[in-house]
Parts: C-alpha cells; structure tokens; sequence
C-alpha cells in the first residue's frame, strides 16, 4: 500500500466520508500549497491537545468552562439537552436560543450497549439542584433511541419543578407531502397548530 492509499484509507474511516470522496481529498492535498498542508496537519495533529470537553455542559472547548457556559447574558432558567458536542453549535448558529445546554455524550441505545449510566445524566441532575433552572428542552434526534432517551429524560426530571418540553418535528418548510416520511408525517399531524 503507498502512501496515497494509506490517506484514502484514513480518510475514508471518517463518517460521512467513502473511498472515492476520500480519494478527492487526497488528490486536492497533493496539489495543494505545501504551506497549508503543514498547517493542516498540525491543526489536526494538536486537535486532541487543544481541545477539551466543558466542565459544565460537555461540549467542545478551548477554555473551560466553554464561552456558552462563561456568558453571563445567557439566560441560565432553560438548559437545551442535546446527543453531541456538534449539536450544540448547530442550535447555537441559528442564534434562536439564548439559554445553556447539556451534552449527554450520545443517546439510550441498547443493541450497543449503551444505557443510560453511559450518558451525563448525573450531571444534568446536578445542574438542576439549586432550582435555577425552569425549563428543561430535550433536543434528541427523532430517532427510536432519541425518542426513547427523551421519555427516559422526562421520568427522570418529574420529581424537579421545571417544565420539560421537546422540539417539535414535521414537516420541512418548503417540503412536498409526496416525499415525506409516514413518521415525519405522523409527527406533523399530530402536532398541527390552530391558524
């Protein structure tokens, strides 16, 4: 194996990513200025050093607690519960929510032997403690385990007094009905508001 198809193989390990789009990639770095592939390596070399989980919340971060954790302005009565690191800045970029947020570090998923001692749910329990906080936004995926790892979510919070909501789910703006999923569907019908 050369060199080419040792990156190919490398790349490829990433999700999103299959041979032929890593192939891409390593063709792009070949032709690229050598001074950005240094860079680039060194980013990706010192990523695991520079890069830590938040005390508080769990997400990824320079400086702990993380900046979201740090902003006073934030409006600490709602914490957003979220799967993963990157959701958080999904949420975070749409500059809708103001409030805090809590990793759990995945999702309730038996069949891979994940339960919910896996998750940060000892730490969430913490988070609400002081009473503080007044609402508890659990934005798990619309999946079977995001589903059940919500429910698990909501019994664990029914002794607190705080208000548990989910994020709604349906359909798309700008979505056909031809092409939407039955469950999507369901969700949306379901979930239908006065006009």
């Amino acid at each position: 194996m050369n060199a080419i198809d040792e990156l190919t193989e490398s790349f490829s390990r990433l999700p999103g990513i299959g041979v032929k789009s890593a192939g891409r990639l390593v063709n792009h770095i070949l032709k690229a200025d050598k001074a950005w592939t240094k860079r680039f390596a060194k980013q990706i070399e010192t990523l695991q050093d520079k890069i830590k989980e938040c005390s508080v919340c769990g997400s990824w971060t320079e400086n702990d607690p993380c900046p979201i954790c740090s902003d006073a302005m934030r409006d600490r009565s709602t914490i957003c519960v979220v799967e993963q690191p990157k959701d958080v800045s999904t949420i975070n970029d749409f500059g809708e929510y103001k409030g805090l947020f809590h990793v759990l570090g995945g999702v309730i998923a038996p069949l891979e032997g994940i339960g919910p001692d896996k998750l940060r749910l000892s730490s969430l329990i913490e988070r609400l403690k002081d009473g503080s906080v007044k609402e508890v936004i659990i934005a798990t995926n619309p999946t079977v385990e995001g589903d059940t790892t919500a429910l698990y979510i909501q019994r664990l919070l029914s002794p607190f007094d705080l208000k548990v909501t989910r994020l709604a789910s349906g359909m798309p703006v700008g979505g056909d009905l031809e092409y939407v999923d039955k469950i999507t569907f369901m969700r949306s019908f379901r979930g239908r508001t006065d006009l």
